[in-house]
C-alpha cells in the first residue's frame, strides 16, 4: 500500500496557534481535491494535515509527502520539505508559488507541479508506482475542470472549520489587477464547471449552506446567471466572491437574492479612484460604494469588504479616512491588507525596477506586512496605520455603528465581527522575528 500525506503549511498569523480563529476559517479545497485525484487502480492510504487547523506531525508514516505552497508560506514549506526528504520521504510540491518559481521550489522538492494538477497528479502517481517519474509536471494544454471528482472532505477534521461545505464552480478571473498572483501562476483563462455538475455536488452534500471560494463568481456573467438560477430550487444559503460590478447589474442581483445569496466578499481595495487606476482595477467606482452597500443590504446580502493599503497615491491620512467611509457605508466585515508585490506579477516588476523591494524573505509576503518602500509614507507608518485601522474598525463602538440596526442576518455578522476583533487585537504581535521563525522544524 502506498501511503501519502498531503500538507498545507501555514504562516504564523494563520497557523492553528496564530490569530485566525475557527469563526473565520473555512475548509480549503486544494488537498481534498488532490486526494480525490489519486487513481483507483493504485492501493493507497491518504492523510491530510492542514496547519491552519492542526499541528503537522514530524513523524508522519508516509512514503510520499505532498505540499501545497503559496508565497507567504514558501520558507516554511521548504523547511518541511527539507526535513522530510532527509527522513527518506519523496516530496512533491505545487501551488501558486511553485508555479511562479518552479526552479526555486525544485531546490527543496523531488517533484514540482506547475499550474493546475487535475491531469498531472494522477499521471505522477502512476509514474511513481512504476518507479520512473519526472522532476517537473506542467499543466496540460488540454486542461479542463469538467468531470472533476468530488473532493474527499471526509479526510478533514471538520470540527476545526466553520464549514467544510466549500464548492468550486468557476476558476479564473477576467480582470488583470497588477498585484494579483493568480494570473501570474495560472494564466488568464477562465475554466467553468458544467452547471449540472455543481448542482449535483451540492445535492450530494445534503447541505443548506454552501461557500464558493472561487476568486470571481461573476467573471462570466452568462454562466453566473445560469448557475444561480439552477440553485433556486435547492433553497440553499450561499456565500461567495465577486467584484463591485455586481451592484450595477439588477438581473444578476435578483438572481443572487432568489438563489439564497447571504454574503459576498468584494475587493474594494481603496477609497481613492487614483489607487484603483494604480493597481489596474478600474471596475471599482469609489463614489458608488455607499450606494452599493445599500443595494446589497436591501437584498439581504452581507459584505466582507477588502481593502489594500500602500498605493503610491495614498498618504498617512488614508487609514482614518478608510475607517470613516467603512462606517458610513456600513460594510459588515471589513478586512485590511497591505499591497504586496508577489513574484512574477506586474507590480513586482515595477517595484523591482524602481529599487523599492526591501524584503526578500517570502514569509513576510503574507499581505499583512510591508515589503517595499511606499511612496508617500514610510514602511513603519504603513504597518502602524494598518494596525490602527484594524483596531479602530473593530472597536466595540464601531462594530455597533456598522451593524446597527442589526436587521441583516446578525446570526452571521456578529460572530464574524467578534472573530475579526480578536484578529485585530493580535495583529501587532506578528513581528518579523515571529513571521520568519521556523525553528520548530528540525534541521537534520
Amino acid at each position: 500500500m502506498l501511503k501519502i500525506a498531503l500538507l498545507a503549511p501555514a504562516g504564523a498569523m494563520h497557523r492553528y496557534s496564530g490569530s485566525f480563529g475557527k469563526s473565520l476559517h473555512y475548509a480549503p479545497l486544494t488537498l481534498t481535491s488532490l486526494a480525490s485525484l489519486i487513481p483507483e487502480d493504485v492501493d493507497t492510504e491518504v492523510r491530510i494535515y492542514d496547519e491552519t487547523a492542526e499541528k503537522i506531525p514530524l513523524d508522519i508514516d508516509a512514503e510520499l509527502i505532498g505540499i501545497t505552497c503559496i508565497t507567504g508560506t514558501a520558507p516554511r514549506c521548504y523547511a518541511y520539505a527539507d526535513y522530510f526528504r532527509k527522513k527518506g520521504k519523496t516530496v512533491m510540491m505545487g501551488g501558486v508559488h511553485p508555479s511562479m518559481l518552479p526552479n526555486e521550489a525544485a531546490e527543496h522538492a523531488d517533484v514540482v507541479f506547475t499550474g493546475f494538477s487535475e491531469q498531472t497528479f494522477p499521471e505522477f502517481i502512476h509514474d511513481y508506482v512504476k518507479g520512473k517519474y519526472r522532476k517537473f509536471y506542467h499543466q496540460n494544454s488540454d486542461y479542463t475542470i469538467e468531470g472533476k471528482p468530488m473532493p474527499r472532505r471526509e479526510l478533514l477534521k471538520s470540527k476545526r472549520y466553520i464549514t467544510t461545505k466549500t464548492v468550486e464552480a468557476i476558476r479564473g478571473c477576467c480582470h488583470t489587477c497588477s498585484f494579483c498572483a493568480y494570473p501570474a501562476a495560472f494564466g488568464k483563462h477562465v475554466y467553468k464547471r458544467p452547471v449540472k455538475e455543481v448542482v449535483a455536488e451540492i445535492e450530494a452534500m445534503n447541505t443548506k449552506h454552501v461557500l464558493f471560494p472561487d476568486v470571481n463568481l461573476i467573471t462570466d456573467r452568462e454562466y453566473a446567471i445560469r448557475l444561480f438560477t439552477a440553485l433556486i430550487p435547492l433553497k440553499v444559503i450561499w456565500l461567495g466572491l465577486v467584484t463591485s460590478s455586481v451592484g450595477i447589474d439588477d438581473e444578476l442581483m435578483t438572481v443572487f437574492r432568489k438563489s439564497g445569496c447571504r454574503g459576498l466578499l468584494i475587493g474594494f481595495e481603496s477609497i481613492t479612484q487614483e489607487s484603483q487606476q494604480y493597481i489596474h482595477k478600474g471596475v471599482n467606482k469609489v463614489d458608488s460604494y455607499v450606494t452599493l452597500m445599500e443595494k446589497l443590504h436591501d437584498n439581504g446580502i452581507l459584505v466582507q469588504g477588502c481593502f489594500a493599503f500602500g498605493g503610491d497615491e495614498e498618504d498617512e491620512s488614508v487609514f482614518d479616512r478608510t475607517v470613516e467611509m467603512i462606517i458610513k457605508a456600513k460594510i459588515d466585515l471589513p478586512r485590511y491588507s497591505i499591497l504586496t508585490p508577489f513574484p512574477q506579477t506586474a507590480y513586482y516588476r515595477q517595484l523591482e525596477e524602481e529599487g523599492r523591494i526591501i524584503e526578500r524573505n517570502w514569509a513576510m509576503y503574507d499581505v499583512q506586512h510591508c515589503v517595499f518602500k511606499p511612496k508617500l509614507m514610510t514602511c513603519e507608518q504603513l504597518e502602524e496605520g494598518t494596525d490602527r485601522a484594524w483596531r479602530n474598525t473593530y472597536s466595540n463602538s464601531n462594530i455597533f455603528k456598522r451593524l446597527a440596526p442589526f436587521k441583516h442576518s446578525p446570526w452571521l455578522s456578529l460572530p464574524l465581527n467578534i472573530g475579526y476583533k480578536g484578529y485585530a487585537d493580535k495583529w501587532h504581535k506578528f513581528t518579523r522575528d515571529v513571521m520568519c521563525d521556523n525553528s520548530d522544524i528540525p534541521i537534520i
